[in-house]
């Protein structure tokens, strides 16, 4: 593994300083953060003063949405079309006949977001100014969310021929796993564990569980984690019977 990142770390620098759109989608999620103090605080205190309306309640909910789970999303989908990519360019031919694992490449590949994602969302909450979480509490959410970055990039090019499809698997993905998962928060019976199938449930839940002082966090934590690299695994093998064909 740390081989393949002192290959291919200077050439993906490189990549991000030549495209300037990469370099933009990097920093994206922090521009998101500014967006969420920038536009939800003036609203908040709209809505109080004109409708009696209190916004804050529902700030673990925009919170949740716009970071713990778009960051992962966000940085999930620039590695998998840049697995497309190198598929469609016969990258990833080319390295099964080097010395480089393909196995360490598609781990370098995968870490890399789920890397970006950790380490993003500590500045990230501050910047949004939604609440005051701890340091602790964000590691722990971001842990938990960190997997969905390589799910969605292994998604994407798992199940994707090329960009045309990808951005048509990712609207699927995107409304059932990002969207829907939305209307758990405001189920409060037995039924919110059925949320639980889809993988973005979990990292929601730990942070809607660290704001509420749930005594069962960790138990979220390890049920999340566990789950997604499950999913994790499968889409791996998935993605490796595609590249062999």
């Amino acid at each position: 593994m740390l081989d393949v990142l002192k290959s291919l770390g200077p050439i993906d620098l490189r990549n991000v300083r030549r495209d300037s759109l990469l370099a933009w989608i990097i920093a994206l999620p922090l521009f998101m953060a500014l967006l969420l103090r920038v536009c939800v605080l003036p609203l908040t205190t709209v809505l109080w003063e004109r409708l009696q309306f209190d916004l804050t309640v529902y700030y673990p909910l925009i919170l949740s949405y716009f970071i713990i789970m778009m960051f992962p999303a966000t940085y999930g989908m620039v590695i998998g079309f840049l697995l497309l990519d190198e598929r469609d360019d016969e990258t990833l031919t080319a390295l099964q006949v080097t010395p480089m694992p393909m196995n360490a490449y598609l781990a370098y590949r995968v870490s890399i977001p789920a890397l970006l994602t950790l380490l993003i969302m500590f500045p990230a909450f501050p910047i949004a100014g939604l609440g005051n979480p701890s340091a602790g509490d964000i590691f722990i959410a971001a842990i938990t969310a960190a997997p969905l970055a390589p799910l969605c990039a292994l998604t994407l090019a798992g199940f994707s021929a090329n960009k045309v499809q990808g951005f048509a698997v990712l609207k699927a993905v995107g409304f059932i796993a990002l969207a829907t998962v939305l209307f758990s928060y405001f189920v409060r019976s037995g039924w919110q564990w059925a949320f639980g199938i889809i993988p973005t449930f979990w990292p929601m839940k730990v942070y809607w569980a660290l704001g509420e002082s749930d005594p069962h966090v960790w138990r979220y934590v390890v049920i999340g984690l566990a789950y997604q690299f499950v999913l994790l695994a499968l889409l791996l093998r998935r993605f490796n019977k595609v590249i062999h064909r």
